[in-house]
């Protein structure tokens, strides 16, 4: 192997059965905290309404609280890499007011990004694909493998769950790593070289254009390796025609997922409603376990989405990176003020759902 891929010694190579999430990885609101949140809602509010990205600590004052939310992207990134929030009394507030509440908190963490060519910083991940064509995986129902997003952290709040099921699961990528530098480093040599992925080609055409890109799976800054993965995005390329078959980035690929699968390895975690997630994007891969959904789109699974991007992380390397800031500002032009406000978007899936 070359000098620059050694094993990585960090909190964050844990392996699921050692780890108890509910004392290492999770975190109950205080009632002094729950009463932070409520008076920050209603500074809020007297303000008028105020588009998301306009939303910052000043509009949503958490004099103490808000020292834990500026801390969590170093713990994050230093620590198990995860965090669970609980606690938030969810039958207290609408889902309008849990997304205000949502994005506030996050204020204090991170920049929020936009997530698809829609431009939505705000996303909602439920199963819409009876209603629109051609979705991203956040948009279907049933499990998801696993992968990683186009961001630092990952946050996700649960305001409605499933019928059943529906818990995320997610592994240490570093555990990962060091499990295919010891067993096997052929393959963990071609995660580093890169394989090429193939995005959506509405993210492509509202953003660069450039719809495919080699994709370093492993790549290492310094001391510090990340990870960016997504098994979808590698066989549309092949389907495309873009890259030719490799059964080495296959067997890579595969024997990464199947690790991240393993009961040896992997963590699953019950978000229940109110509750919020996050989990460093660059060390997680994360994906979720089946479910049952109701039919009518306002009881069905919902979490609110946020990507994070977090001042004070070096910046993902570049080839690791789907998308670009390009990207980003392309998607921001379809974007239109207030379009995630929760109400606003099941209403409008509800009059489609019944328009056809």
């Amino acid at each position: 192997m070359p000098e620059d891929i050694f094993p990585v010694d960090s909190p964050a190579a844990w392996k699921g059965p050692a780890i108890d999430f509910r004392r290492e990885g999770m975190r109950q609101l205080a009632g002094d905290e729950v009463d932070e949140i409520d008076a920050a809602l209603a500074h809020l509010e007297r303000s008028g309404e105020k588009d998301f990205p306009a939303i910052t600590t000043a509009d949503f004052p958490l004099p103490r609280f808000g020292e834990f939310l500026r801390g969590l992207g170093q713990t994050l990134r230093t620590g198990r890499g995860f965090l669970l929030l609980r606690g938030l009394p969810r039958a207290r507030y609408s889902e309008d007011e849990l997304a205000k509440i949502y994005f506030g908190m996050s204020a204090y963490v991170g920049t929020t990004l936009p997530q698809s060519w829609h431009g939505e910083l705000l996303g909602h991940v439920m199963d819409i694909s009876d209603i629109e064509s051609r979705v991203r995986a956040y948009h279907a129902g049933g499990a998801q493998r696993f992968h990683t997003d186009s961001c630092d952290i990952i946050g996700l709040m649960c305001v409605r769950a499933a019928k059943s099921g529906g818990a995320s699961r997610f592994t240490s990528a570093v555990a990962i790593h060091n499990e295919l530098f010891s067993t096997q480093p052929e393959l963990l040599q071609k995660l580093y070289d890169g394989i090429t992925f193939r995005r959506m080609e509405q993210d492509a055409e509202y953003g660069t254009g450039i719809t495919t890109k080699k994709i370093s799976v492993y790549a290492r800054e310094g001391k510090e390796v990340s990870v960016s993965v997504s098994a979808q995005y590698a066989k549309r390329a092949v389907d495309a025609g873009d890259a030719p078959p490799d059964p080495l980035a296959t067997e890579a690929m595969e024997t990464l997922e199947a690790i991240a699968a393993s009961p040896a390895f992997h963590l699953d975690m019950s978000i229940g409603e109110g509750d919020t997630q996050f989990l460093n994007n660059r060390l997680m891969v994360h994906g979720r376990l089946d479910y049952e959904d109701f039919p009518e789109i306002n009881r069905r699974r919902h979490m609110m989405r946020l990507w994070l991007q977090v001042p004070g992380w070096p910046a993902l390397p570049a080839r690791q990176s789907n998308h670009t800031a390009e990207d980003y500002k392309g998607w921001l032009r379809q974007r239109t003020p207030l379009m995630e406000l929760p109400s606003r978007y099941l209403q409008r899936m509800a009059q489609r759902q019944a328009a056809d």
